[in-house]
This record gives C-alpha cells, sequence and structure tokens, in this order.
C-alpha cells in the first residue's frame, strides 16, 4: 500500500549563519492511508514548524516531503497552489471561517474552486453536514455559530473535497472541554468511517489520545513514538503521559 505522507531527513533552519535556529532537524516518518496521527512536543520542539512545512506554507530547508506519491518541495506557483487545494485539507485553531457567509457558503467554497457542479455540491455538502451533525447551522453566519459548531464546520470544509491529507493545528485549542470532546470523536468518525487520513499537531494528551499513533518532538527531533493498538484510549493517555514526563513536560502539556 502506497503511503500517503512520506518526510525524508527534513531540516528547517532560521536566521544568519551568524545566528542560526535549526527548528527542524533530520525528521524522517511515514504516514499510511486512513491513519489518524498526533505529534506533540513541548514549545519550541519544531511542531508547528514541521506542519507548516507539510502544509506548504513554509519551505524545508533540507530533504523532502513526499504526498501521495508528489515530492512537494519541488513544486513551485500555479503547481503549488494546485496541488494544496485538490490534495490538502487544513483545520485551523481559529476555524478560519469567513463572517460574510453562511455554514453552507463557507463549506462548499472549496469544491466551487474545484469547478464541481452544483447539484453536487449540494449533494455532499448535506451528506458531511449530516455526517458531522451541523445540518442546522448550515444556513447560520459564523458569528451565529458556538465554538463548536464553527469548528465542525471548518472541519466539514477540510475534507469536503476528500484530500489525500488533513492537516490539524491545534484543533482543539479554541475550545471548552465539551466541544474539543465532539470534535476529536468527529475525527475518530471521520477515520474510521470516512477513511480521512490526518496529522494533527496539538500539545494535549487528551486529544493526542483519540490518535492511532503519536510521534513526539523534542528541539526539532523525534524523540519518541507510541501506537495505541489495542488499548483503550484511557489506556493510550496514560502512556502518552509517561512519556510527557520523562520528555520533561507540565500540567500545562497534558490539562
Amino acid at each position: 500500500m502506497k503511503q500517503i505522507l512520506q518526510l525524508e531527513k527534513v531540516e528547517k533552519y532560521y536566521g544568519s549563519r551568524s545566528s542560526l535556529t535549526k527548528a527542524v532537524d533530520k525528521v524522517s516518518f511515514a504516514v499510511e492511508p486512513a491513519e489518524f496521527v498526533a505529534i506533540m512536543g513541548a514549545s519550541g520542539s519544531g511542531k508547528t514548524t514541521l506542519l507548516n512545512c507539510i502544509a506548504t506554507i513554509d519551505r524545508v530547508t533540507a530533504g523532502k516531503i513526499i504526498v501521495d506519491g508528489i515530492d512537494i518541495t519541488a513544486l513551485k506557483g500555479e503547481g503549488l497552489n494546485r496541488f494544496r487545494r485538490e490534495n490538502l485539507g487544513f483545520i485551523f485553531q481559529d476555524f478560519n471561517l469567513l463572517d460574510s457567509l453562511t455554514g453552507f457558503e463557507n463549506i462548499a467554497l472549496a469544491l466551487s474552486i474545484l469547478g464541481v457542479k452544483s447539484y453536487e455540491i449540494e449533494d455532499r455538502v448535506e451528506h458531511i453536514a449530516d455526517e458531522l451533525d451541523i445540518k442546522s447551522v448550515l444556513n447560520k453566519f459564523p458569528y451565529q455559530m458556538s465554538g463548536g459548531q464553527r469548528q465542525r464546520v471548518a472541519s466539514a470544509r477540510a475534507i469536503i473535497t476528500s484530500p489525500k491529507l488533513v492537516l490539524a493545528d491545534e484543533p482543539t485549542g479554541a475550545l471548552d472541554s465539551k466541544s474539543a470532546t465532539s470534535l476529536l470523536e468527529q475525527f475518530e468518525m471521520l477515520n474510521s468511517r470516512l477513511s480521512a487520513t490526518i496529522l494533527m499537531v496539538t500539545h494535549d494528551a487528551f486529544a493526542a489520545s483519540y490518535a492511532s499513533r503519536v510521534i513526539f518532538l523534542k528541539d526539532g527531533k523525534i524523540y519518541s513514538e507510541i501506537r495505541r493498538g489495542k488499548d483503550s484510549r484511557k489506556e493510550f493517555f496514560n502512556e502518552i503521559i509517561n512519556v510527557i514526563t520523562v520528555l520533561g513536560g507540565n500540567n500545562n502539556d497534558v490539562l
């Protein structure tokens, strides 16, 4: 089975020769189709920088990032923009919904850009809204929705185009505990029922416990990796806490 994502000795430096910061240091790993992977690490560990490189928001200094067989580090200009539109889905901590558009219009926008027929857009939006339990807010504007509803609309927008890879950057960071749990359960459903491949950056062990694998970064390098296997989510959560404790985390990293 072809891997959806491959990182080969990825490096990212910032600054000049006299003051060089190595944010990502020779990181290599792969993600299989329909896998749900979390990346954890303390502030400054390089996790967000790494996600930005995978998301094509930032460019690597060295190494390769391959998505579904395409070396995205070699793409530029319109080719890169087209690849991003057609292959990647993004879920941000602050939702990034357009305030002037309804929930339906926010979700449908990505399909419109791809030239999908209007009747198909309506069917696909209705289907994903039903899956994520947001049909009641399709005609509402973002300011009329709760935080949890806005995040689920953002999640629907991210997966409506059936991207090869969904990238989530601290998706529960702006949510209360009830909304966060609801969203993570939706992620779990998207992964198990809709075979979405998800790569999530988080500082939260509770959020990471919903993933099937957790990769820990420290000082820009992979420190450790654990898989859930047949463990319950509670057992996996405790295993994550144990790694964080050894890694040098504190309560702010796990609550």
